[in-house]
């Protein structure tokens, strides 16, 4: 669990950037959203029609998914819920203390993120997600060795050999697989307790994100996001796919080490789970751009070291039991262009992967991230001491190094989770009269995407 505090300010706290006037500006940035989503799906579908020479792989474009519009168990809850939280959500943000407020945010978090994958059933949207034959439970009762799995990993990356792993076993470091393997050896088996462990860990994101944000000193912006995690979009793929639980494990990392600057031991557990996550996903190494903005805004350079000696703890662990972390990944570069990248066009992808991200993250956000743009650009300086705009920033950033990397072309709305939800805190900036409204239109992105397309995550 992320440790929770009530407002640490630091001893010279920076003034906040002024969010800049301008809604027809955000409703611009919005419509120019959408234009680009638009254009990623009828592109897509022409890719996708009869006789096409081009294979893009995802039948939902940008999405990786089904075009199947249904409804199911959890369409009620869904909808129940959004509007309880989109009209109390922020009175109750405002008004109750901090633990309380975090501790039912994340409660809220859980049913929000469950009652959208019953949308799609029990065994369709819930159980059967991580227990297809792509998956990491596919593997899981063939790992009777932790130690032998570990130093033959890298052996088993590429594909077109006997024992080739399956496609996300191979394109992950092995990290993401002990996870299962550690849950299958508590007696937790099957999809129902994988998805379960997936969506209580991802959750924390809603928990760690207003921390964060806390612990510079931004109190008012922190209360102010946690009801736009709660609603967020990608709690789609929160619900259930792997990459939620890497979001989860990552956003803490990254609280502790906010959080430091009270308690600098806690730096030391922040690297370790930032550690592991780069164990868990080979492009997480990206999130050292969010680290550094974190560490630039704590002013406390020791944090650094604590956060580094705790993910060297879990490089040279690993290494020790036979992966090394770099002879992966070349590995997985390769195997990657074994497979569907090679069909997938870059020309395509390069920019609608962005689609899919602006789908992911919701109006609120792009509006947020806007005004956060127009803040650097108004006041440089000024911008690079304000947690807000930095972190966003910061996150703008690591998605843009992994969109140009072309490592990553289509299912980017769960890949990237982990940069996604350091968008959040952009909703700060939006001005106080009409958020109900933005808060509104993040749970009816999230309700139309997930009762038109069927997700494959």
């Amino acid at each position: 669990m992320v440790p929770v505090m009530s407002t640490v300010r630091l001893a010279e706290p920076a003034t906040a950037a002024p969010a800049p006037k301008g809604r027809r500006a955000d409703l611009i940035a919005v419509g120019l959203a959408m234009l680009v989503v638009a254009a990623a799906i009828a592109v897509g579908l022409y890719y996708n029609r009869p006789g096409s020479d081009v294979v893009i792989y995802a039948f939902a474009p940008p999405l990786f998914g089904l075009w199947l519009p249904h409804v199911g168990p959890g369409s009620i809850a869904a909808v129940v819920l959004a509007i309880l939280v989109v009209t109390r959500g922020p009175a109750l943000a405002a008004r109750l203390s901090w633990r309380p407020l975090l501790a039912l945010g994340y409660v809220t978090a859980l049913a929000w993120t469950f009652s959208l994958a019953m949308i799609d059933g029990w065994a369709r949207g819930f159980t059967g997600r991580l227990a297809t034959e792509h998956e990491y439970l596919h593997e899981v009762p063939g790992i009777t060795d932790i130690p032998r799995m570990l130093s033959e990993f890298s052996s088993r990356i590429l594909d077109f050999q006997p024992n080739s792993w399956t496609t996300h076993v191979s394109g992950h470091p092995p990290g993401a697989t002990l996870v299962f393997v550690w849950l299958d050896r508590l007696g937790l088996q099957g999809g129902a307790w994988a998805s379960t462990l997936v969506v209580l860990v991802g959750c924390l994101v809603v928990v760690a994100v207003p921390v964060t944000l806390s612990a510079l000193g931004e109190q008012d912006a922190a209360r102010t996001v946690l009801p736009f995690a709660v609603l967020t979009p990608g709690a789609i793929w929160i619900g259930v796919s792997a990459d939620g639980l890497f979001a989860g494990v990552t956003a803490t990392g990254i609280a502790l080490l906010a959080l430091a600057t009270r308690r600098r031991i806690l730096a030391l557990p922040g690297g370790l789970l930032l550690g592991f996550g780069l164990f868990l996903s080979y492009g997480l190494v990206l999130l050292g751009v969010i680290v550094a903005a974190v560490v630039v805004l704590t002013r406390q350079w020791r944090i650094l070291l604590f956060a580094a000696l705790g993910v060297a703890v879990v490089v040279v662990a690993f290494a020790l039991a036979g992966f090394w972390w770099l002879d992966g990944y070349h590995l997985v570069v390769e195997r990657y262009y074994q497979g569907i990248a090679t069909l997938r066009p870059y020309s395509y992808w390069v920019w609608a992967d962005i689609a899919a991200v602006l789908i992911a993250i919701g109006p609120a956000v792009i509006a947020g991230t806007r005004r956060a743009g127009a803040a650097f650009l108004a006041e440089p300086k000024r911008s690079f001491r304000d947690p807000v705009t930095l972190i966003v920033a910061a996150a703008v950033l690591a998605i843009a190094f992994a969109d140009l990397s072309g490592l990553s072309k289509a299912e980017v709305e769960r890949i990237w989770l982990p940069f996604e939800v350091w968008l959040l805190p952009a909703v700060a900036l939006l001005p106080s009269p009409g958020r109900r409204w933005w808060l509104a239109a993040s749970a009816a992105t999230a309700l139309v995407v997930n009762h038109l397309v069927l997700t494959s995550w």
